[in-house]
């Protein structure tokens, strides 16, 4: 669906999650805070194009990742590779490089940094990756994903590698080119301490054993179709948006869904009516906010907008920023997007409603 209105569309106040909404354009160097009527109220500039997203730490902070020339041998793919957090300002406080890092980020309550990064796969375990589309792998063979943490210093004290796996069991979906195993788009701790992934290339979800490196609990559905940003809520509850790409539903679309961890039992869902009028193959992620609404990213329209319990849209935004991208095209993606109360600690009142 192409849209035809930029910027805010939809502000139903009394219904709308009061606060300030972050979001990145992937192919401008800036980062923005909007208010709820969807003029920017704040801006940080960065030292490159996004790699992703940018997010605001607890000090009111902006920690970000931008992309950099060197790394893996293909563009794309939210790479990032220099970590910056800026304060309020936009003064350099924390900076750190490693050109392989991609997609997913966070900082750690012990104040050290978890993030994605990728390296060439050694060739034995390559070799026993199944599915995927036959020889399309790279010419330095398979990229494979892994995870490391780093403390302020950046001395790696943790790390995990997707080859470690059990790779017969992790097949690629057929349609997935073979250059990546397993494409890892979103790493966050959880309360225990473990590390909560999703990877993409195999539809799959799971829980890292922080001590033993060691899945400790998993789901996979092809439905889903290249999941991204699954997040543990405070209920315990597993959400993701579902991007619906490469399924066999009769018409491809996308979808919020919530389940039981345990029983994989769906609690509560976001699909649009029609269906299809909601779709973003790739990127996106979706926000459970304090009202019990959720805020959702549609990315590759740009969409951000913020759906009741009921699925009715209370708030909706369309960047209207079209940047020219490697690829060609002008596009107005968004990777992620939060929502952020004007008493959280992130804006602690630095910005009025």
């Amino acid at each position: 669906m192409r849209p035809r209105q930029f910027g805010l569309r939809v502000h139903e106040r009394g219904k709308a999650t009061p606060g300030f909404t972050l979001y990145s354009p992937s192919w401008r160097p800036v980062t923005y805070l909007l208010d709820m009527d969807g003029n920017i109220v704040h801006r940080w500039d960065l030292a490159g194009y996004p790699g992703g997203y940018a997010r605001l730490l607890p000090t009111g902070n902006l920690l970000a990742t931008c992309c950099t020339e060197e790394g893996p041998p293909f563009k794309g793919g939210a790479k990032g590779g220099l970590f910056q957090e800026l304060d309020w300002d936009g003064n350099l406080v924390w900076e750190y490089t490693d050109h392989w890092q991609h997609h997913d980020f966070r900082r750690l309550r012990n104040g050290n940094t978890l993030y994605a990064a990728w390296e060439i796969m050694p060739e034995d375990a390559a070799a026993r990756v199944q599915g995927g589309v036959p020889g399309t792998e790279g010419p330095a063979g398979i990229i494979n994903d892994c995870l490391y943490e780093i403390t302020p210093d950046g001395e790696k004290v943790w790390e995990w590698h997707a080859h470690s796996l059990e790779l017969e069991k992790y097949p690629l979906h057929p349609l997935c080119p073979r250059r990546v195993f397993a494409w890892c788009n979103t790493c966050s701790e959880l309360d225990n301490g473990d590390i909560l992934i999703s990877l993409r290339q195999i539809n799959t979800v799971a829980i890292i054993d922080k001590k033993t490196g060691k899945f400790t609990w998993e789901r996979r559905d092809d439905m889903w179709g290249h999941q991204h940003d699954v997040q543990m809520l405070d209920n315990g509850n597993i959400m993701l948006f579902a991007n619906g790409m490469n399924t066999l539903a009769p018409h491809p679309h996308s979808f919020i869904t919530e389940f039981k961890k345990d029983t994989g039992e769906v609690v509560w869902e976001y699909r649009d009516d029609p269906r299809t009028y909601f779709y973003s193959h790739h990127i996106s992620g979706a926000e459970r906010l304090s009202s019990g609404n959720t805020l959702i990213c549609e990315g590759s329209f740009g969409r951000i907008f913020e759906v009741t319990p009921e699925g009715e849209i209370v708030w909706e935004f369309v960047n209207p920023d079209f940047d020219l991208m490697f690829m060609g095209d002008h596009v107005n993606w968004v990777f992620r997007a939060f929502r952020y109360a004007e008493d959280s600690p992130e804006i602690a009142g630095r910005l009025k409603l």
